[in-house]
C-alpha cells in the first residue's frame, strides 16, 4: 500500500522526533556531567554521586504513572508544556546550587517534569506511524532518543571541560526552550486527542496490559544497567585510565547508531525482536568488555561500535514491541513503562556499579556490567524458544505470545 494512510516522514512525525531529539539531549547533557560536577566542585561522596543519577530517575518514574493516566484522559499538551516549565526550573537552579543536597532536590524536580514530557512525545508519534511501519518508525523515532544518548554526553562535557558549568546549563536550557514553539505547532497541526472512555473492554484492561508488558519491561532494565555505568562513571573511568578524551566513545557510540538504526527496524518489521535482542546482547558485551580493556582513545572506537550496535538497535526493538503489546489507547502506558524501566534501570545500574568500583575499580565495574546482559539472555532465550514451538497452535487459536506483533 502506497497510499497517504502509510506515509511516515509526515510533517509531524519530523516535528515530534526533533522534539524528542532535543528534550533527550538537554537531559544527557546533564545526566552525564552532573557526577563530575558533583564530585569535583561540591566534593561528593560515591554514594552521593550515584544519587544524582538514581534519584532523577526515580522521580521520573512516579512522575510517568500520573502521565500515563493523563494521556489516557487526554492531557498531552499539559504533560509536554507543564513538563518543559518544571525542567527549565530545574535547570536554572542548577547554577545558584551550593551544596550537594541543593543538587539532588533539583534533581528530583527535573526528573518530574522530564517523565511528563518523556511520556507525551513517543506516546503521540505511535499514534501516527502506520500500523504495518510500527517497527520502521519506531526505530527512526528512537533513533532520536539514541542520537541524543550519544551525542548529548559529548556536548555535555564538552561544555563542562571547555567554557564551564554556566556553559553547560545555558546550553541545556537552550535545547528545551526550543521545543516550546514545536510543541505549539503539534498541538494546532495534530488532531484533538481521543478522550478514554470510563468503561474500558475488559481485553484492554489495565491488568492485562500490565502483563503484556512485564517480560520486555523486565529486559529493557537489564539493558539499561549498563548503560547506567556508563552515564554515571565514564567520566571518571577516563581520569582513572588516563584517557584524555573519553568522551569520544559517545561519539562513536553515535556513529554505530546512525549505520544499524534505519536496518534494525526493518528487521523487526520482518522478523520480531528475537533477531535483535539475541545478537544485540552479544554486541552490547563484547563493547564492555573492550571497553574495560582501552588503554588510549584509539581503543574506544571498536568499544563504542560494538556497543552502539548493540544498544541502538536493542532498545527501539524493545520499545516497539511494548507498544503493539497493547491498545492503541494504552500506549501512553507503554511508553511509560518503556521509560520506567529504563530509568529505573540506569538508577539501579548506577548505584550497584558504583558500588561495585568503590571496592575494585572502573574498569573491573564494566566487565561485571556486562553480566546484566547474560542475565538478560538466560531470562529471555527460554521464553523465545518457547514461543516458537508453540507458534503454530498459537496462530491457530488467535492467541498473542510473547514477543510476537499485535497489529489490531
Amino acid at each position: 500500500m502506497n497510499d497517504s494512510s502509510e506515509r511516515l516522514w509526515t510533517s509531524s512525525f519530523i516535528t515530534l522526533t526533533l522534539c524528542n531529539l532535543l528534550l533527550f539531549t538537554g537531559l544527557q547533557m546533564t545526566l552525564s556531567t552532573l557526577p563530575a560536577y558533583a564530585e569535583g566542585t561540591l566534593h561528593a561522596t560515591s554514594v552521593q554521586v550515584s544519587l544524582v543519577t538514581s534519584l532523577f530517575a526515580l522521580s521520573a518514574i512516579a512522575s510517568r504513572l500520573f502521565s500515563a493516566k493523563a494521556m489516557e484522559k487526554g492531557g498531552r499538551n499539559l504533560l509536554i508544556f507543564l513538563g518543559l516549565a518544571v525542567s527549565l526550573t530545574a535547570v536554572a537552579g542548577y547554577y545558584f546550587a551550593g551544596s550537594i543536597i541543593a543538587l539532588l532536590l533539583l534533581r528530583i524536580l527535573f526528573g518530574i517534569g522530564f517523565g511528563m514530557a518523556s511520556t507525551a512525545f513517543p506516546t503521540m508519534a505511535s499514534d501516527i506511524i502506520p500500523v504495518r511501519r510500527m517497527g520502521e518508525g519506531m526505530g527512526y523515532f528512537g533513533l532520536s532518543t539514541s542520537l541524543a544518548m550519544s551525542a548529548g554526553p559529548l556536548i555535555g562535557l564538552s561544555l563542562l571541560q571547555g567554557p564551564g558549568f554556566g556553559s553547560l546549563l545555558l546550553g541545556t536550557g537552550a535545547a528545551l526552550a526550543c521545543i516550546v514553539p514545536l510543541g505549539l505547532r503539534l498541538s494546532r497541526s495534530l488532531p484533538a486527542q481521543h478522550k478514554e472512555p470510563a468503561a474500558v473492554p475488559a481485553a484492554g484492561s489495565p491488568g492485562n496490559a500490565y502483563r503484556r508488558l512485564l517480560l520486555p519491561c523486565l529486559l529493557n532494565f537489564l539493558l539499561s544497567i549498563s548503560y547506567g555505568g556508563l552515564l554515571g562513571f565514564l567520566a571518571l573511568y577516563g581520569t582513572e585510565r588516563q584517557l584524555q578524551h573519553v568522551a569520544y566513545f559517545f561519539l562513536f557510540n553515535a556513529v554505530a547508531i546512525v549505520i544499524i538504526r534505519p536496518l534494525s527496524g526493518k528487521i523487526y518489521d520482518r522478523f520480531g525482536p528475537a533477531a535483535l535482542l539475541i545478537p544485540g546482547s552479544l554486541f552490547i558485551m563484547a563493547g564492555l568488555l573492550l571497553l574495560s580493556f582501552a588503554a588510549s582513545t584509539a581503543a574506544l572506537f571498536p568499544a563504542a561500535l560494538c556497543y552502539g550496535i548493540g544498544f541502538g538497535s536493542m532498545q527501539p526493538a524493545l520499545q516497539t514491541w511494548m507498544i503493539q503489546s497493547v491498545r492503541p489507547r494504552q500506549r501512553g502506558l507503554a511508553n511509560g513503562m518503556f521509560f520506567n524501566s529504563l530509568d529505573l534501570g540506569v538508577a539501579v545500574g548506577s548505584m550497584l556499579l558504583g558500588t561495585i568500583a568503590l571496592f575494585t575499580s572502573y574498569a573491573v565495574m564494566y566487565r561485571y556490567s556486562a553480566l546484566a546482559l547474560v542475565l538478560l539472555l538466560s531470562v529471555y532465550l527460554p521464553v523465545y524458544l518457547t514461543q516458537r514451538n508453540h507458534k503454530r497452535k498459537d496462530l491457530t487459536q488467535g492467541t498473542l505470545s510473547w514477543g510476537e506483533q499485535r497489529t489490531e
